[in-house]
């Protein structure tokens, strides 16, 4: 079992073994669901995107610059769930 400590703000910092066991890591999210009797349940968050908005940003005049290996990239994270 690990401890955590609360800061003065109410917050607390995941240690890396506990994130590496979620899964997640930098700009990636978790959700914590709140269990009856004080728990709660942490878990890594499934990503909300949609392909819809991948293909909407190709649209975008001012947008990036993207090589077909670039897309074939962002793609395939995208389809997998990988980021």
């Amino acid at each position: 079992m690990t401890t955590l400590k609360i800061t003065a703000k109410g917050q607390v910092t995941l240690r890396q073994d506990i994130l590496a066991h979620l899964g997640v890591g930098p700009k990636q999210k978790i959700e914590v669901e709140k269990l009856p009797h004080g728990r709660i349940m942490v878990r890594a968050a499934e990503p909300r995107g949609a392909i819809t908005d991948f293909i909407g940003c190709l649209a975008k005049e001012d947008g990036p610059v993207l090589s077909l290996d670039d897309l074939a990239e962002i793609a395939s994270q995208g389809w997998s769930g990988e980021k």
